[in-house]
């Protein structure tokens, strides 16, 4: 072909420079990728050197040179006059006759080979886009469905104007980039119709956590710009590496989102005007927009992506809704956590602190930080010059326009948006704290009053009304000391494994069952297997609850099995190798009432903390096809998906004739100990635990030492109770005999031993004792990890051991 269009099949990444990232990408993955399964819509491109050509020779460069010699961009008022200037200029300026002639010979080829109602796609694709450290996404104009080629000239020359956008000039401005060395490719592609399909963006880690094994995608119905956009909070998944590698089931989460709207074709021919939003159909928006098989090749292309460039990527997809087959669209490196250094960062927010503040909106988090400051609401990004330095800045969604000021603000929230829209790449890459996909955060905050921003307490932001006081923590990793004991990590909130598997550990002695069902399900499972067995049994309000937060699963009980499945899959996929230690559900009734039908189905009791709980409520007759889901759940996990670092622990046990029946009821369950190298572990929590330590130990394979429970049934107190408070101390000498017992008798069974109390944290000299009895690991909690880390091993090495 000639110097100024190239088709993508003759490209790769050697063409940077005159394609720029993204066409050189598209070219790379035709070249390479197409015999491994990967599709990509033919198409070309316009070179860099026909860009320079035509704002050289038609004088647009000496014009353009003199306006932003000199442009402060800062004063968004003036980059706003300057930036429209050469837009216009650059639309109106007619191309060269070789060029527009190669465009023209070039579209005649695709456009035939592409049937006569095919719409294209024009790209942006600037020379130095999508390098490693840098972030160029979505400064370019993309235009979609472009029909004829009249309206892909005009495309070209919008997207040629797109350049001096004013989030590009500012972009190039404060990362160092000479706007004259920076030329730009319009690349021009089949449509895929996911117009009446679905698209998305993907990527090859956990965009928050920097978790690299793990394959983390979006989806929406119609077009992806949507997504991009932030207009469209979609569904979210995360697929496993390793068990999509062995040939697995690797789905570790299904996020169902609002999905209100989605972008469709218009009939209007005119460039800009061929897209639009339309509302979703409520039925359509609470199903999940792809099959798990669609959503495991989505992660197999990733894979084959991300193993031909050697780095993690950002990827575009789209499903075609006419012939049924995925595309990928785009693909550039991944800019935000390649730029991670060896050091941990944590921004954390007491509980103390939280506790009776109020919660003015909520959303999804984006980064794991923390701002404060006043609120600055805005409702067009021609209000751009009243934001002021520090301020939280609160609108309906951002795109790159407003990177301008993004930069200055304390936060970011907006109503609408995911984690992979342009807003959420830009708050990351700048390290701004941001929550999206509030739905009102523009109505309910208002200008002027002084809010914290939190984006440290899971995949949920929170906006507290008031400054509140936080803390910032640095952690050289590398840097962590041996330790003659294993520091665990108590953890029962799958949406921040990823980020807590970042601290150094030797696994989770403690997941908590019940925090996956309160969080993941939220449903009493009763419930839920009454709705299956016959609906009548519950009354219609209950019902029209219940059935609506299973509308996106074949069954309520697919739905509780599933969800289970996914938080325990994601515990373990993010700390694996290392053991996951899962304790099946320990509600009291009481807590068990609190599920959304659960005042049906639990019984009154004076005192739950030691009543229908743990091995007896397994064991009974009326909880047994409850506790049957747990143990599919976990059995799919381990024997499907292969997380075999999950182990099972059984609470509450107080006689060994429960130890006997709850091992036999696992067996029954497919969770059959030893098989598949299964272990299973009682919580030494009861009296009787310890001194029958021995007898105990014949039906587990090892102790999981729980100190509240087994201090206060040892000390005979209520720890709930303020009257007797100030008895309760696992360092009184009763409660350290009956951790005694149960130590010495691990050890001399070889059996596991470790503690899951927040005890070793509290107490540095509980801590320094245990070390004394050789017990094998200590689970904390993950804020104190670093901190009871360092001081145990400065304590071991000041006593020499």
């Amino acid at each position: 072909m000639s110097d100024n269009v190239r088709w993508f099949s003759g490209l790769g990444l050697s063409d940077l420079d005159q394609v720029g990232g993204k066409n050189a990408s598209l070219g790379e993955m035709v070249s390479h990728l197409t015999d491994l399964g990967v599709r990509v819509p033919d198409g070309f491109a316009t070179t860099a050197e026909a860009y320079h050509r035509f704002i050289g020779e038609t004088g647009l460069a000496e014009r353009i040179t003199g306006l932003l010699d000199g442009l402060d961009t800062d004063d968004v008022r003036r980059l706003a006059e300057v930036g429209k200037e050469i837009r216009e200029a650059v639309v109106l300026q007619e191309f060269p006759e070789d060029l527009e002639a190669d465009i023209r010979k070039a579209y005649d080829t695709l456009a035939e080979g592409s049937g006569g109602e095919a719409s294209f796609a024009v790209r942006s694709s600037a020379t130095a886009e999508d390098l490693p450290d840098a972030s160029f996404a979505g400064q370019q104009e993309t235009f979609l469905n472009v029909r004829g080629i009249d309206a892909v000239l005009h495309a070209v020359r919008e997207v040629f104007a797109s350049l001096y956008n004013d989030r590009a000039i500012a972009y190039r401005v404060h990362h160092g980039f000479a706007h004259a060395d920076v030329g730009l490719s319009a690349g021009v592609q089949k449509m895929v119709r996911s117009d009446v399909g679905a698209s998305g963006v993907m990527f090859t880690m956990d965009t928050e956590s920097g978790f690299t094994d793990a394959v983390f995608v979006t989806s929406a119905w119609g077009l992806g710009e949507g997504v991009v956009q932030g207009a469209v909070n979609p569904d979210e998944f995360y697929v496993y590496k390793p068990a999509l590698r062995a040939d697995r089931p690797a789905i570790l989460k299904r996020g169902v989102g609002a999905k209100l709207t989605k972008m469709v074709y218009t009939d209007d021919p005119t460039v800009g005007r061929t897209t639009e939003f339309v509302d979703v159909e409520p039925a359509q928006s609470q199903r999940l927009s792809l099959t798990d098989d669609e959503v495991t090749e989505l992660a197999r292309h990733a894979l084959v992506i991300e193993e031909h460039y050697g780095r993690p990527m950002d990827i575009e997809w789209g499903k075609d809704g006419v012939d049924g087959l995925i595309y990928i669209l785009q693909a550039r490196p991944e800019t935000v956590q390649s730029r991670r250094t060896g050091a941990l960062e944590r921004f954390s927010i007491e509980a103390s602190t939280t506790k009776g503040a109020t919660v003015l909106v909520e959303g999804r988090a984006i980064g794991q930080k923390i701002g404060a400051g006043p609120v600055r609401v805005l409702r067009s990004v021609d209000q751009m010059h009243e934001f002021g330095d520090g301020e939280v800045l609160v609108a309906d969604m951002t795109d790159p326009d407003w990177e301008p000021i993004m930069k200055r603000a304390s936060a970011i929230v907006t109503n609408r948006g995911g984690r992979t829209c342009h807003a959420a790449i830009i708050a990351r890459e700048l390290g701004i704290p941001a929550i999206v996909g509030t739905t009102d955060a523009t109505k309910s905050l208002a200008d002027g009053a002084e809010v914290t921003v939190s984006c440290a307490e899971g995949d949920t932001g929170l906006v507290y009304d008031g400054i509140l006081e936080f803390g910032i923590e640095r952690t050289e990793l590398d840097a962590m000391p041996e330790l003659p004991v294993k520091i665990m990590m108590n953890v029962g909130t799958p949406e921040q494994a990823f980020s807590f598997a970042q601290l150094p550990h030797k696994g989770v002695g403690l997941a908590r069952l019940e925090f996956v069902i309160n969080r993941q399900i939220g449903i009493h499972p009763k419930a839920l297997l009454d709705l299956q067995t016959d609906p009548e049994l519950l009354e219609p309000k209950l019902r029209a609850e219940v059935q609506a937060a299973v509308a996106a699963y074949d069954s309520p009980r697919e739905f509780f099995v599933q969800r289970v499945a996914e938080g325990v899959s994601m515990l373990a996929a993010a700390f694996a190798p290392y053991p996951v230690i899962v304790r099946m559900s320990d509600f009291k009734s009481n807590e068990y009432a609190n599920l959304v039908g659960g005042e049906n189905y639990e019984p009154h009791e004076e005192n739950p903390m030691i009543g229908y709980r743990g091995a007896s409520r397994y064991l009974s007759a009326e909880f047994a096809d409850c506790f049957a889901m747990e143990c599919e759940a976990l059995r799919f996990v381990r024997d499907e998906m292969g997380l075999t670092n999950v182990w099972v622990m059984i609470p509450f046990v107080r006689t060994l004739k429960e130890a006997e029946g709850v091992i036999r009821l696992l067996g029954e369950n497919g969770l059959v100990r030893g098989e598949n190298d299964l272990k299973v572990v009682m919580m030494c929590e009861v009296p009787s635990n310890a001194v029958l330590a021995d007898q105990f130990l014949d039906h587990f394979d090892g102790f999981s030492i729980g100190s509240n429970d087994m201090t206060q049934l040892t000390l005979g107190l209520d720890r709930d109770s303020a009257l007797v408070a100030d008895g309760f101390d696992e360092r009184d000498p009763a409660v350290l005999h009956m951790l005694e017992l149960a130590i010495k008798a691990c050890k001399a069974r070889g059996k596991y031993v470790g503690i899951c109390g927040q005890g070793p944290s509290d107490h540095p000299d509980l801590a320094d004792w245990l070390l004394e009895q050789g017990i094998e690991s200590m689970s904390l909690n993950p804020d104190t990890v670093v901190a009871t880390w360092q001081r145990l091993a400065a304590n071991s090495a000041s006593s020499g051991s």
